[in-house]
């Protein structure tokens, strides 16, 4: 199951980033729906990040080995 999102948040995330790069390229300003998903995808980093940083910052306060 696991591999089914990330594989879905990779293929997301390459398309969000190739439209925008392309869009950069030929000067055009990027549709809404590619903006939308791509701050989606932006908060879902982050949430992401700072979940995984708390894990750990939990793990080394308590001196538990993961």
């Amino acid at each position: 199951m696991l591999g089914a999102v990330v594989f879905t948040y990779g293929m997301l995330m390459s398309f969000v980033l190739s439209g925008a790069s392309r869009n950069a390229r030929a000067q055009r300003p990027n549709p809404p729906m590619l903006q939308y998903v791509g701050y989606v995808l932006l908060g879902t980093t982050a949430a992401a990040s700072a979940i995984l940083l708390g894990y750990a910052a939990w793990g080394l306060a308590t001196d538990q080995v993961l």
